[in-house]
């Protein structure tokens, strides 16, 4: 989901292949949401969906945050392409919103992230923290541990949606320890055989688990007290959801295409397709396109699928990124210095040591 600097280097055509495919199933997930009640079919898919496509995007997210070292261009960056992106749709959201839910005095707080705003709030926070994790021994065990104990604290709040931002963030430290082998291994065509019967078995343990446990663990926006089970589980279900969503990661990019292909342009522009699809599906109930009968029934389903997809594909074109790129890649060089003098200051001299 977050750009590359286009023009910067060649793109790889893997990774736009998998944002654009795991975008594509962002928005069959939020187009499914109204058809679960009384489809345990539905509800199976959407849960499988939900497992894994969140924890790919803050994966790749985190590989291409590597190189972020709180230098005042990359700061510059990441206030331009996530920060103002995400006062600009928070603020727009709640506004749409306060229509289409009937809410007119709904507040617009940038301090509680509405619907998909997350995102960006959590991205800013886990790129601030780049050089932490990328100092550290052991990055990856020490997130994890954030994550089971922040299950274990309902009272962080919702104040920036921390609580999802803590329990996602194992994805993004992993994508900052995984190098360009390790996602050569996922390729490879064993790899690709067993992802079939991987999948098929995930959707049957979610069809299964559909009637006998929340598929909520998969958010991480709630602690296990809200969800109501004991503590103990919080911590537990971090580390099965984490294995469960790496395994169904690495299944889902076994099969994304390593060559260019038609929709590979549209990976650079996932981000404008995941803020701007969410007025779509917030409106779709208040216009009453799922109203109709036939919409609830297996062919209705398909064709929100096909229809979402659609729609998400278009969002993600050159012509509809030139449109929108005021807000979602605003250039606001009025705001920073054209030279920044953030020079290092001088090291003391250490007695009995040379200085250069």
């Amino acid at each position: 989901m977050p750009q590359a600097r286009e023009g910067a280097k060649e793109r790889d055509a893997f990774f736009d292949n998998a944002k654009y495919l795991a975008i594509v199933l962002v928005a069959m997930g939020h187009a499914w949401e109204p058809l679960r009640d009384g489809s345990r079919s539905v509800t199976a898919l959407y849960t499988l969906v939900y497992a894994f496509h969140m924890p790919a995007f803050i994966v790749i997210s985190g590989y291409f945050s590597r190189g972020f070292d709180a230098s005042p261009e990359r700061l510059k960056r990441l206030v331009t392409g996530v920060a103002v992106p995400y006062v600009i749709f928070e603020t727009a959201y709640t506004l749409f919103t306060r229509w289409t839910d009937q809410v007119p005095d709904r507040p617009v707080s940038l301090l509680d992230p509405l619907y998909l705003t997350w995102f960006l709030a959590a991205l800013f926070i886990w790129r601030l923290t780049t050089p932490m994790w990328r100092l550290v021994r052991r990055p990856l065990p020490l997130a994890l541990a954030v994550a089971m104990l922040a299950t274990l604290a309902p009272a962080i709040g919702k104040d920036l949606d921390l609580q999802r931002t803590l329990q996602f963030l194992p994805y993004f430290v992993l994508g900052l320890c995984l190098k360009p082998e390790h996602f050569r291994l996922v390729r490879r065509r064993e790899v690709r055989m067993l992802a079939v019967p991987v999948f098929l078995c995930a959707f049957v343990a979610a069809y299964w688990a559909v009637p006998r446990m929340t598929g909520a663990w998969f958010y991480h926006r709630d602690s296990a007290q809200e969800l109501g089970a004991p503590a103990w589980s919080g911590p537990v279900m971090t580390l099965v959801t984490f294995g469960c969503s790496l395994l169904l990661v690495a299944c889902f990019l076994a099969w994304v295409p390593r060559r260019r292909m038609w929709f590979t342009v549209l990976g650079a522009g996932t981000l404008y397709g995941y803020l701007l699809h969410g007025f779509l599906a917030q409106g779709a109930k208040f216009w009453g396109w799922y109203d109709p009968a036939w919409i609830h029934r297996p062919p209705g389903a398909i064709a929100v699928t096909v229809v979402a997809a659609g729609i998400i594909t278009v969002l993600c074109t050159p012509p509809v990124r030139r449109v929108f790129r005021f807000a979602v890649e605003p250039r606001i060089t009025w705001a920073f210095r054209r030279s920044p003098s953030y020079a290092p200051a001088p090291r003391a001299a250490v007695p009995g040591r040379r200085t250069m």
